[in-house]
């Protein structure tokens, strides 16, 4: 049996309040009604699109822990992080990101994401990517949306150096991944001898 539009409403209201990531495609799915039957709940509510939810959760949640470049710098939306050890964003492929003939994703905006997640994990007031190693493992296509996940893998190499290795997925499949090397600012030297 189908639910009322205010039961509809306030189960819609409550799930986005649990997960603010939850697309219009999915809650469409998970109501059972149209995607604009969704998007019209939404405007009633006055619930922002999956775009501003993300921007919003971003800019209050990371705006004062992300030190080495401005959040809005940041190529993709970051919506985990803990400086020094992991950062996950998400970036959707939309039409000014493809090659016009074969709608597949410039790859130099899988690597911005990447590079720009490594960047932004790091704890400090400058870090750069010293060095890099990267592989694409599949082509990724409009309206695919990448997740990108940094792990710190060593906090400081003899170089005096951290090591950021970044995978980006589309769903449970791997398209990208990259090791980076970051230059930081701020080492300590009792970091680099050991």
């Amino acid at each position: 049996m189908r639910q009322s539009k205010k039961v509809r409403q306030e189960l819609l209201q409550q799930t986005i309040q649990e997960n603010p990531f939850i697309t219009d495609e999915e809650l469409s799915e998970q109501f059972a009604v149209s995607v604009q039957t969704i998007r019209l709940d939404r405007m009633e509510l006055s619930i922002p699109e999956l775009r501003e939810r993300i921007k919003h959760v971003a800019e209050k949640t990371f705006t004062d822990e992300v030190k080495s470049l401005p959040i809005e710098e940041v190529i993709g939306e970051i919506i985990d992080i803990e400086l020094d050890q992991s950062a996950i964003s998400i970036f959707d492929v939309n039409v000014e990101h493809v090659f016009k003939r074969n709608q597949i994703a410039r790859g130099h905006h899988l690597f911005a994401q990447a590079n720009s997640l490594a960047v932004a994990v790091i704890n400090d007031d400058l870090a750069l990517t010293a060095e890099s190693k990267i592989r694409y493992h599949r082509p990724v296509k409009i309206a695919e949306r990448v997740i990108a996940k940094a792990k710190v893998v060593t906090s400081v190499n003899e170089k005096g150096r951290t090591i950021v290795e970044v995978s980006s997925y589309v769903g449970q499949e791997l398209v990208f991944n990259g090791i980076f090397e970051m230059y930081r600012s701020k080492i300590d030297a009792k970091d680099v001898s050991k």
